[in-house]
């Protein structure tokens, strides 16, 4: 879910050196996308105040063309050295007003997806990437007000940042204007587009945000669903913080093929659309612990942002914190425990490799998120919720619009509280590792993790355990007791299976569907009910284990469960396709049917985590087929890297073997020129 990048925040230094002499104020765009050239065009309008002489004023803008420039109503003289706009003359000491007109065909930031009815167009900005789209800033520590105008067809909506002013047509006939306006000032890359074919909700929160709910227009009976929780975590966290919700309004916005979970434009976040789920794929993957860090960072991260990559905890480490504070006040102590248990863990492996400290702009996402998280809930933890609370409200009302970096909030923390900051700072913040230590005396407090770590220490009979199976004890006790006893004999584990079936608790009952991949004739009919149970997760694993157990069974099974399609990644479709071309007495036909539904779902018509599940099953199946080949190759150049590496990693494998290399040499032969070129590159690789 996360998505840090290791360059993130880095400043250029003599863009570090122009903040101090130069201040952007302002900027007015009015662009216009063109979905069929993949380009992007406007007008932009900056206004922006000399503070001290300089020769040079710097804009990143990548790979852009430029005309009408002019400063202060007058046109001038300007450089473009492809990564920025170098204006050198025309500029006074004081306000001064810069327009010009740009025109891009950005090979990353700005995506286009899909076609016709189902295209969309979105960006991902996240570190400092805005500049190939809009003409703007890469130092997080220029903070502008930007009012966005986007014309484009009248048949899709179009959402940007900040207050939504006005939509008007022109006179082209079949395109809008959509005006958005910002009133504060924030960071370039927090700037953003979405175009799609969504439809909307709203609603408002006790202190009076319009919120702003978008999905998919064939999507439209999954609101309530992924959803779920938004406006309480809303309230909640305006609360908690202390400072009242900055920015007017908040909308969300999923978008297909998004880089990672979540990006906290602000206003305006956008997330991945795995996350849209019906009420079954609620209780196997959802959108509310994303949906609470998103929306945490429009304080942490939007409203103070941090002035460089070593300080850039105090925007992940809050928002993974403070997204963990709203679920425990949906879900109780003892999920908010479990899942700083769950955090430890994580972080006391990764520290066998894991050298770097939270405060280098180098460390791991796992650093600056959970372990951040970690060092503010000890920091809770010692000086009480209420001066926790009182030094975060302080430290945001302070630098609210501005940047900051970790002693700013330290200081602030010990005016409050009289906290030993320093040592804080150098145990959790400069010191690499995890004190695993330190941290389950905090976990201790807990009674539930005090019985969990209790219980695997001990060596309880199995009544013993049968009985913590039947009491209200934490689930994840009882997946412990589950997976910990699936070595032993059936008739010996039969009471401990049932009582766990009878908990009719989902993820007890997954865990004995995960314990249990050899089924026992006596055990199962009541196996065969987790395949009713409300969890695709749960559906599939049953449905496998009982095709393997079962073999005189498996068409009943596949009839039983030939309309499920399950989680926006098909993966209970595309488990159910492989096991009916492996099962010898089903129709031919059928077969067939199902192997072309894969070829399907390995098209570009589907996301990449469908196509990628697809690939790996028709990669077992017959990596040797002509389509699977030329699915596979156009894997290799989707905008998602996580998919292209898939691609590219099977193609180079495959291609070591000489009758697919054979195949692949044909296929460059007889294929279209973006195809040839496709297949060439890989096969002239050395």
């Amino acid at each position: 879910m996360f998505r840090i990048l290791l360059t993130l925040f880095f400043i250029n230094i003599s863009f570090a050196q122009q903040t101090d002499k130069v201040d952007f104020i302002k900027c007015e765009a009015y662009i216009s996308p063109n979905e069929s050239r993949k380009t992007i065009s406007g007008k932009v309008i900056y206004e922006f105040r000399v503070k001290k002489a300089i020769d040079t004023i710097k804009i990143e803008a990548i790979y852009m063309v430029f005309s009408e420039v002019a400063i202060n109503g007058k046109s001038v003289k300007f450089k473009n050295s492809g990564k920025t706009l170098d204006l050198f003359e025309g500029f006074k000491k004081g306000k001064n007003i810069l327009t010009f007109s740009y025109s891009a065909k950005p090979k990353q930031t700005l995506y286009f997806t899909g076609q016709d009815e189902n295209l969309q167009i979105w960006t991902q900005g996240q570190g400092r990437y805005t500049s190939h789209w809009l003409p703007s800033f890469d130092d997080v520590n220029e903070k502008v007000i930007f009012n966005i105008s986007v014309e484009f067809r009248n048949d899709f909506p179009v959402i940007s940042n900040g207050a939504f002013i006005s939509n008007k047509y022109n006179s082209k006939g079949n395109l809008i204007t959509w005006n958005y306006q910002m009133q504060k000032p924030m960071s370039s890359y927090l700037a953003m587009l979405a175009i799609g074919s969504f439809a909307k909700q709203t609603t408002t929160t006790k202190s009076g945000t319009p919120l702003e709910f978008y999905l998919d227009k064939n999507d439209i009976s999954k609101f309530e669903p992924t959803y779920r929780y938004s406006k309480q975590m809303f309230d909640y966290l305006e609360q908690e913080i202390g400072v009242k919700y900055p920015w007017g309004i908040y909308r969300q916005v999923p978008v297909r093929d998004f880089l990672y979970a979540g990006m906290e434009n602000t206003t305006s976040t956008i997330f991945a659309q795995d996350f849209v789920v019906d009420s079954t794929g609620f209780n196997d993957r959802n959108y509310v612990n994303v949906n609470a860090h998103e929306l945490a960072h429009q304080w942490f991260g939007d409203l103070i942002t941090a002035q460089s990559g070593k300080h850039h905890w105090l925007q992940e480490g809050f928002a993974t914190y403070y997204a963990l504070l709203a679920e425990r006040h949906l879900f109780g102590d003892d999920y908010f425990y479990e899942e700083l248990n769950d955090y430890a863990e994580q972080l006391k492996r990764a520290s066998k490799t894991d050298t770097i400290p939270v405060m280098n702009e180098k460390a791991s996402s796992l650093s600056f998120y959970k372990k951040g998280a970690w060092a503010l809930h000890v920091m809770r933890e010692d000086i009480g919720a209420k001066n926790f609370q009182k030094a975060v409200k302080k430290y945001l009302k302070k630098y609210q619009y501005k940047n900051v970096n970790t002693d700013d909030f330290l200081k602030i923390v010990k005016e409050v509280s009289g906290y030993d900051v320093e040592n804080f700072k150098k145990v959790w913040l400069e010191k690499y590792g995890f004190e695993m230590e330190i941290a389950q005396k905090y976990l201790s407090k807990n009674k539930f993790i005090q019985e969990y770590f209790a219980l695997k220490k001990s060596k309880k009979s199995l009544a013993e355990l049968t009985e913590i199976l039947k009491s209200d004890a934490y689930y994840p006790i009882k997946q412990y007791i589950l997976y910990q006893t699936r070595n032993i004999p059936f008739e010996e584990r039969k009471v401990i299976l049932e009582t766990a079936l009878a908990t009719n608790d989902i993820l007890v009952r997954r865990a004995v569907a995960e314990s249990t991949p050899v089924i026992p004739e006596a055990f199962k009919l009541q196996y065969e009910t987790l395949l009713n149970d409300n969890s695709y997760q749960t559906k599939e694993i049953a449905l496998t284990n009982l095709w393997k157990n079962f073999p005189e069974e498996r068409l009943h099974y596949l009839e039983q469960t030939k309309g499920i399609i399950g989680n926006n990644d098909k993966s209970f479709r595309l488990t159910w396709l492989a096991l009916a071309m492996n099962t010898e007495k089903l129709q031919e036909q059928v077969k067939a049917t199902s192997y072309n539904q894969l070829l399907d779902f390995a098209s570009e018509e589907y996301e990449s985590s469908v196509r990628q599940n697809a690939l790996e099953l028709l990669l077992q199946l017959n990596p040797n087929d002509e389509k699977v080949i030329e699915l596979l190759f156009k894997a290799t150049v989707h905008h998602k890297w996580q998919f292209t590496k898939f691609g590219r990693d099977n193609v180079r494998l495959l291609l070591k073997k000489p009758e697919y290399r054979t195949i692949v040499e044909g296929l460059a032969t007889t294929s279209d020129e973006k195809m040839k070129e496709m297949y060439l590159k890989f096969l002239n690789e050395k």
